[in-house]
Order: structure tokens, then sequence, then C-alpha cells
């Protein structure tokens, strides 16, 4: 598509757009009396305005019939709570229902998920993530790595880019594994990485590391949602993801596990077992000797959590409507349009440096903007004007212009504020 510098152009876009209606569904926050610009859709998105009502339904339920809400069987029973979003999870991941389940924070599962399918021994105990990962994972790493008496800084390869690049080569991910042969127990990085916005080549990764004879998982936090997924056919081990970025379930809302589906009736995995886990047909016996239910299920620890799930239902209804195909479609256009303008303005220059793939397959909605100098003072002049971006020192400005609430119209006024405050720098 042939791109525009112009306010018009923004808004014929907007016209055409098959999405558009989709914002109204939002709360967008207000800055100085109007509404913001609003690209932090990767740290946290915005609020469904069917939330209030699902969460609402539940306060509603557990006021009129407190304990007998857990098998009421003229709403969503309690009981079954975590069913209601195998459905919609597994069409945003591309998996089968049985592989999926919502439970815990991301965080924990990356835990529980090591403790089943990172299984070191004398000499199969390396670990190959991303350098610079999130620190969610970097101190699991560590922890991990230091709970099975190895040395994080022998067992833990962190792949960095080439000197005077930004993002990783899949060629030297795989290279890497290849490399490490019979040392490599376990593959273990972010599908898109946080600080670049790199989409890493997942299938391709999952392909070297079983020749390798190792274990593949993905951190999905900034990809769940946001770019298109086929972890079942890629055949991925495992993956795990938080909710509350692209797919608007609330600040520190319920996480979610993948498990392929080979692993599904595998008892002789380790795993640290909870009650919600067990055989559901014999959860209240309350008896000795964990049976775990089949899939991911049988990695459930505890009953779900349903006032904060409703939200996230809220969300998930929102996405089935849409489907990620659409979403990403225009999220190609939106990101597409930032970048042209970007680019544009920094001109001859370099004043900006988009260290994000220019190849939108590489890619989700975010770019990080490089800033040369001035840059957290940019920043908060963006802020004062009602831009909500995302600083990550020491110098780059995060921006994700999300394709269910973002206009091309938004993108056109970011780059105009950017322009007018670079301009009085």
């Amino acid at each position: 598509m042939n791109f525009e510098n112009s306010l018009s152009f923004a808004q014929q876009l907007d016209s055409a757009d098959p999405l558009k209606s989709y914002r109204d569904q939002f709360h967008i926050p207000q800055v100085n009396g109007k509404d913001s610009y609003y690209f932090t859709g990767n740290s946290l998105g915005l609020q469904p305005k069917t939330a209030r009502s699902f969460i609402e339904e539940e306060l509603k339920g557990w006021e009129t019939l407190g304990v007998e809400g857990h098998f009421a069987s003229n709403r969503r029973p309690w009981a079954e709570y975590h069913k209601f979003s195998k459905e919609a999870i597994s069409r945003i991941v591309g998996a089968k229902p049985l592989e999926v389940v919502s439970m815990n924070n991301l965080t924990v599962n990356l835990h529980l998920l090591m403790v089943s399918f990172f299984k070191p021994t004398s000499t199969r105990y390396k670990i190959i993530c991303e350098a610079g990962a999130f620190p969610s994972d970097q101190y699991m790493f560590e922890t991990q790595l230091k709970f099975h008496n190895l040395n994080p800084d022998k067992a833990l390869i962190e792949l960095k880019p080439r000197a005077g690049e930004h993002t990783l080569r899949t060629e030297d991910i795989l290279s890497k594994i290849e490399e490490t042969g019979d040392e490599l127990a376990l593959v273990l990085i972010g599908g898109v990485q946080y600080y670049t916005g790199q989409f890493f080549d997942l299938k391709s990764i999952t392909e070297a590391g079983h020749k390798a004879g190792a274990k593949v998982g993905f951190d999905l936090a900034h990809a769940f949602g946001n770019v298109p997924l086929a972890l079942h056919d890629w055949g991925v081990d495992f993956a795990t993801w938080c909710s509350y970025k692209y797919l608007n379930s609330g600040p520190g809302n319920v996480s979610g596990i993948y498990i392929h589906e080979r692993f599904a009736n595998d008892d002789s995995l380790d795993r640290f077992a909870g009650w919600w886990g067990h055989n559901e047909s014999e959860r209240f016996l309350m008896e000795k000797g964990f049976k775990p239910m089949a899939g991911a299920d049988g990695w459930q620890l505890s009953n779900v959590n349903v006032i904060a799930t409703a939200a996230h239902l809220a969300s998930l209804e929102i996405f089935d409507k849409v489907g990620i195909s659409a979403l990403r479609e225009k999220s190609l256009k939106l990101t597409g349009y930032m970048e042209f303008l970007i680019n544009q303005l920094s001109g001859d220059d370099q004043v900006f440096e988009i260290i994000t793939p220019s190849n939108p397959e590489e890619r989700g909605c975010q770019l990080s903007i490089f800033c040369h100098k001035n840059g957290k003072a940019l920043f908060d002049a963006l802020t004062k004007e009602g831009v909500i971006a995302d600083w990550r020192e020491p110098n780059v400005i995060r921006v994700a212009p999300v394709p269910l609430y973002n206009t091309f119209e938004d993108v056109f006024h970011f780059a105009r504020i950017l322009r007018e405050n670079l301009q009085n720098a």
C-alpha cells in the first residue's frame, strides 16, 4: 500500500476499516479532557465495556446462590469455569481445546512447566534463550538452574544479536541449537521479544530444537492475541502467556498454558499437582493418589478465580467474533503506516531508528523506536499531550497500534505530536 502523510488519508483508511466499530467496545482513557492516543496495549490492554456486566453476573451469582453457584445449571457454573475459555483460546494459539487451559499467572506457569519439561542430566542440561529476555524469564531461569545445582553462567546460553544489529537472525538461532547438540535440554524463548518487538520463527526453532533432542517451549506474553500462531501444527511442546496485554483481560489477570496433545495422557511426566488437575469425576472423593485429567487440564492447581476470569471471558468473546486473521490484517496496515510516518520524520538525519524488524512477518503491532538523543524528554513531552506510550531504558519508546481499538488517525496524530515536539526539542 502507498501511504500518505495526511489527516485526510488516515481518515480514509479508518472509513474503509471493517473493524472500526470495535473501538466503541472499549473504554479509552481520557487525558486533558479528551480521548488519549493509547499505544500501550502491549503492556496493558484497554477495558472492554462488557467486562463490567460479565463480572457483575458472577457477583450476582455469589449474592443469590452462594456456594450453589459452583453447580447452578442456569448459568456458567463455577466448577466448570476453566472450560468456558478453551475454544476461544485454542483458536488464538492454533491448538486443540484439550491442549489449553487458563490458570495462574505467567511466572507461576513457567516454573510449573519447567518441572515437567526441563529434565537436566549430567550431559544434557543446557537451556537456550534470547539475551535480554523479560525479567520473568530471566529470574525463572536463574532460580530453576540453581535449584538443579547448575551454574546459570554455564548452563544458560543467551543469544545476542550480531555486532551493530538489534535483533536476532533466525539462522544464528538455528546454528546455536545445532552447535549445542547433545548438551541441549531445552529451548525456551519469548514468541515476540518484549524490547525489540521481534516475532521469532517459532516453527523453525521448534524443528531445530527437536532435531537436537531437546524440548521446545515459548513465553507468548507479547505474542498471544497479537500474531498468528499454530502451536499444535508446529509441534511446540509447551507454552504459556498472560492475558492482560493484547487480550485486554485486566491488570494482572489470568495466564494460560498450552501442552501438546502427545503429552495429554502421559502420567510419567513430573509435575507439581493440585486438586483441580485431578480427575474431575473423583475430585470430591478427597482420596490420596493424584490422577491427572487429560491434556493441559491436568496441570491445574487450584479452582478458578471466577471474578477475575469473568473479565477474561468478556475479552475472549470479542476476539472470537473478530478472529485473529482479521486482526492481523489490520495490524499489518496500522503498523506499516506508523513505520512509514516515523521513517519519514526521521529523515536522512536518522533521529530515530526503528529497531523492530522491517519485515512485517517478523513483528507484531509493536514498534520500538530507538532515540539517538533526548529520548526521555521527548517521551515526557508526548505524555503531556495525551500520548500513552511506553519507555524502556536506556533509550527506547515502545508504541503498539492495536487493531481492536487504535485507528489510523491515532497513528497520524502520534506522528504529528512527535514531529512538533522534536522541532521544539
